[in-house]
């Protein structure tokens, strides 16, 4: 999402057999690779975890969501583009011939992109205005646990003891912290946890609504095309509800929105592509947990953001409760 999790990350945990096949060869994988993959996977779990921290900071130089989401997407919008172009390549073909993708799976994929990345995303950059960088990974991190109820109430999967323990853990560890930082934050806390929240459960309804289509066109070319989609969507909603003069910004907020483009959006997709492909997706999984502690620490380096032993506790809850669903879905 880019609102949410690393889109590469999240469309890894759609196919039940392929996860667990591929969970069994990563343990015949060399050293070498492994050692790799899982830098690859961290690498990106971290330059994801830094985008609330930079969303934070821009919002220093009086930018608002509109805009700022806008130049995200501007930055990124060319990457995904050239993504878009090079995943269509039939393998083995003549250049410039494109594998086929059927109209009903493009428009499929063109509305998951809005309701996933764009409204997520959108939802995600209103509520960090009022919440703590550190926060607002938190709760985009309890996607997992969305998509296995949306799953239960949709797709017919059953929800068993392990996953019931699972929420309970992960929502008392949310409660933890919303209560630890109630009355201590902005006015508006409740609202932008709320405002965050939405982003996630949006962000949990493309995962469910993804798998099939995912499984058809593949999913670097489901994310190249979904992320074109919704880069389009802002760039349009800025031109509809603001004037160009809105971009009479400082060069710093330029800056901020580059950054968050490229090592906070395009980066953390291509490396944690990478990852999937040499180590499959549980170590994948694994590396995960290290993103709403990461974020909490950048908080309090680049904003000063509390990190008490509250927000500890709430976070280590929540990480443990994910990953005992992340850790049964990919076992």
């Amino acid at each position: 999402m880019n609102g949410g999790p690393s889109p590469a990350a999240g469309n890894a945990a759609l196919s039940q057999s392929s996860l667990s096949s591929e969970a069994a060869a990563t343990r015949f994988l060399p050293p070498v690779q492994i050692l790799v993959g899982l830098g690859l996977a961290i690498a990106g779990v971290i330059a994801f975890s830094l985008r609330p921290v930079i969303i934070k900071l821009a919002y220093r130089y009086n930018v608002d969501p509109v805009t700022l989401i806008m130049l995200r997407m501007v930055f990124a919008l060319p990457f995904f583009l050239g993504m878009a172009l090079w995943s269509g390549v039939k393998k083995g073909a003549r250049k410039g011939e494109y594998a086929p993708i059927a109209g009903r799976d493009l428009a499929l994929t063109v509305a998951l992109g809005i309701t996933g990345y764009y409204a997520a995303s959108f939802c995600d950059f209103l509520g960090l205005r009022y919440v703590s960088a550190g926060m607002g990974r938190l709760l985009l991190f309890l996607y997992p646990t969305i998509v296995v109820v949306l799953s239960a109430l949709f797709l017919g999967k059953r929800i068993g003891l392990r996953e019931v323990v699972a929420l309970v853990v992960s929502y008392a560890g949310v409660a933890l912290v919303v209560w630890s930082e109630i009355g201590t934050g902005h006015p508006d806390f409740m609202t932008g946890a709320g405002l965050v929240f939405m982003g996630a459960f949006l962000y949990s309804i493309y995962l469910v609504g993804s798998s099939r289509v995912v499984q058809r066109i593949g999913s670097m070319r489901f994310t190249a095309y979904a992320m074109t989609a919704a880069c389009l969507c802002c760039i349009l909603q800025f031109l509809v509800l603001r004037p160009l003069s809105a971009l009479d910004l400082a060069p710093a907020v330029f800056g901020l929105s580059v950054v968050m483009a490229v090592v906070c959006t395009v980066l953390p997709v291509l490396m944690t592509a990478e990852a999937l492909r040499r180590v499959g997706p549980n170590l994948v999984a694994l590396s995960g947990a290290i993103g709403p502690v990461a974020a909490a620490v950048f908080g309090y380096l680049a904003l000063a953001e509390p990190m008490g032993w509250l927000q500890l506790a709430g976070a280590a809850l929540t990480v443990a409760g994910v990953m005992i669903i992340s850790l049964w879905r990919t076992a």
